[in-house]
């Protein structure tokens, strides 16, 4: 009965060192996945970095200046200048420039264009003028075109073309009240006048 008891209590004894160890036991976890290896970066090329860097700089911004106003003297030497600049005559029902017209234009074009650069809001309007013939929507798209031409030839010159606006008046502003020829060669022209915005 001894033999029996004490087998026993080595049995139980032996149980519980193996209950115990299992227990101290840590739990067997799945093998967590190797990290992936950081994506590469790119650098931004030598050549944009510099650029990146002055975007990140705070601009300065100029101040706008303010046009120069023309004095009265010079304002006094435009308005001689046009108006020795006789007016441009055309043909009939034409609106490209005669050698007497070109020549009529060129006369102080360029003391006209140097005076004009240095002051920006300054401009000049160039008036189209037709004859009494035709109809008053023809005439005042003649008349357009006629002012265009004489546009085109200034800006050629050197005058800015921000500087030169165009008009027509087609038939509505004669010079000559005649019904001939004569009278009609003065109404089919280009005038130029001052128109100052300051």
């Amino acid at each position: 009965m001894n033999s029996f008891r004490a087998a026993a209590v080595i049995g139980a004894a032996a149980l519980s060192i193996i209950v115990t160890g299992c227990h101290k036991k840590a739990p067997v976890q799945p093998a967590a996945a190797a990290p992936a290896p950081p994506a590469p970066t790119r650098s931004a090329p030598p050549a944009a970095q510099p650029a990146q860097r002055a975007a990140n700089q705070p601009t300065q911004q100029a101040s706008p200046q303010r046009p120069r106003e023309m004095p009265a003297a010079t304002k006094a030497r435009v308005d001689e200048l046009l108006a020795r600049i006789e007016d441009a005559y055309f043909d009939y029902d034409k609106h490209t420039l005669r050698p007497d017209a070109v020549k009529a234009l060129q006369g102080d074009s360029a003391e006209l264009r140097d005076i004009l650069k240095d002051y920006p809001n300054y401009k000049l309007t160039i008036e189209g003028h037709c004859d009494e013939r035709g109809s008053a929507e023809y005439n005042m798209a003649l008349g357009e075109k006629r002012a265009e031409s004489a546009k085109d030839y200034l800006v050629q010159v050197g005058i800015p073309s921000s500087q030169l606006g165009v008009v027509s008046y087609g038939k509505e502003k004669p010079v000559c009240d005649e019904h001939d020829e004569a009278c009609w060669q003065k109404n089919r022209r280009i005038h130029i006048t001052a128109m100052a915005t300051q």
